[in-house]
């Protein structure tokens, strides 16, 4: 019952975080934009350091003994499903009907709340491994979620929604995460000689995350200055990642 409270309490505060920067775009809409690309450096660090600091170490130690299981293949399985899911939401977004709002909102809404979904798989999954690396891994999606959120909510009111409608719209999106975690509790019996897998899937879509989406915006930056403190910021998410993982290690048994 306690990993089960762990993973309620973290996949409701990485769900209700992520929302965060939205909001903040809506009350102080310049801050928010100067402030995410500082957000966005943070979160490609905390996301590498979460891989390769904790996902894929304890990938390896719970697949030891088990041949059938390659890690580093559903490392890149796992880069593929999300390069795939991608694909098909840019495609279809930014198709012939790119302007109309009515097909292009659901379209994030789909792609987002799959996104969360796979979010709470991962949390819950990880808590099912150890504490120490659910919170880690929780304190990672946060981090990553808070500035994609920031261009979600500006994309839709630049499509017209109401600023109501667009809180309420990502708000059941961030609740995926809390089914995906729930499910993947329910299932624990069923998944257990799979979180290797699942650990190893994690690690591919978070590297993806960082390689593809967030490490391209920093590059875009073209004021030295900024870009310098981007990278500070890149740096700083990975160190977080590390020493948080000492301190737990030493406050959890692993």
């Amino acid at each position: 019952m306690l990993i089960l409270l762990y993973i309620l309490i973290f996949s409701f505060l990485g769900s209700v975080v992520s929302l965060i920067g939205g909001i903040l775009l809506l009350v102080k809409e310049k801050f928010a934009i100067k402030i995410s690309h500082y957000l966005t450096s943070f979160a490609a660090g905390t996301l590498l350091g979460t891989v390769f600091f904790d996902l894929l170490p304890e990938a390896q130690e719970a697949a030891n003994g088990n041949k059938e299981v390659d890690v580093f293949l559903w490392v890149l399985i796992g880069i593929l499903i999300f390069f795939l899911l991608e694909r098909f939401i840019h495609h279809h977004g930014h198709g012939k009907n790119h302007e109309d709002k009515k097909s292009v909102i659901p379209l994030i809404m789909i792609g987002d709340s799959l996104h969360n979904f796979i979010d709470g798989v991962a949390m819950a999954a990880t808590f099912l491994v150890s504490i120490p690396l659910g919170i880690v891994t929780s304190l990672a999606v946060a981090a990553h979620e808070i500035p994609q959120e920031i261009g979600d909510f500006g994309l839709m009111l630049h499509k017209g929604v109401p600023r109501k409608r667009v809180v309420l719209l990502n708000f059941y999106s961030a609740l995926a995460a809390l089914a995906g975690a729930i499910l993947t509790y329910l299932s624990k019996d069923l998944i257990q000689g799979l979180l290797p897998v699942i650990l190893a899937l994690t690690s591919g879509f978070f590297i993806y995350i960082a390689a593809t989406n967030l490490i391209p915006e920093i590059h875009l930056q073209e004021n030295r200055k900024i870009a310098f403190w981007e990278t500070v910021c890149l740096f700083i998410g990975v160190l977080v990642i590390y020493f948080t993982i000492n301190v737990l290690s030493n406050n959890f048994s692993l």
